[in-house]
């Protein structure tokens, strides 16, 4: 046969390769990589403002230590509000006001749940965990020096009263407790470094700041 005829026998089964080839080739083709994500924000210290970084610099973060302050608001926070539920406890067979049994009932179920997460959060970092359910957890005793905390007296007082004195005494020692709670909570935010702490204490002054403004406007209504 001719040159020509091979030649061309040839270029027909190297077109037929490379047709066969083709789906598979475009099977295999490596996808383009991702578009860039967006820059890793960094909390920053108290009182400072969260700063960004590029996404390949955020494994070199260096998180800070909680510090005693973190430590001790954790721990002083549990004893507060063991006695906001405490008093909060009084309130179903005591109350009159469905909107004090309301409010009671909402203390009593969020400030449980956020001792459990205080706790667990004390126990991570290897610092002694409280006890809610201490006897004196529940009165100022050795506490007293909590802003806001109640009186053996007063919690007397409260657990004496029925209907309507007990709505106002409940809400009177209540907005007391829960402005000495912001207290603690914006020294934190002044003092702490560990961003959990500053979580909780960020939730604890929204919380409690609307509740402040609820329980003023009943007492007052």
């Amino acid at each position: 046969m001719s040159k020509t005829y091979w030649t061309y026998r040839r270029s027909v089964v190297v077109l037929g390769a490379v047709l066969a080839l083709g789906p598979l080739a475009a099977c295999s083709t490596t996808p383009p990589p991702p578009s860039n994500p967006g820059p890793v924000i960094v909390p920053g210290r108290p009182g400072e403002e969260a700063s960004t970084i590029a996404p390949g610099e955020a494994t070199g973060i260096d998180v800070p230590e909680p510090n005693d302050a973190d430590k001790h608001f954790m721990q002083d926070m549990i004893v507060h509000h063991q006695q906001a539920i405490w008093m909060s406890d009084l309130a179903p067979e005591r109350a009159s006001s469905r909107d004090v049994k309301e409010l009671a009932s909402r203390i009593s179920d969020v400030q449980g749940l956020e001792i459990g997460a205080m706790n667990r959060w004390l126990s991570l970092h290897a610092v002694p965990t409280v006890n809610p359910t201490a006897p004196d957890h529940h009165t100022a005793g050795d506490h007293g020096a909590m802003p806001g905390m109640a009186t053996q007296e007063q919690l007397d007082q409260l657990r004496n009263a029925r209907g309507a004195a007990f709505d106002t005494l409940w809400l009177q020692l209540m907005i007391a407790h829960h402005q000495g709670a912001l207290t603690m909570a914006e020294e934190v935010r002044q003092k702490g470094l560990d961003v959990k702490v500053q979580e909780i204490a960020d939730d604890v002054v929204v919380e409690q700041t609307d509740e402040i403004q609820r329980m003023r406007a009943w007492l007052n209504g």
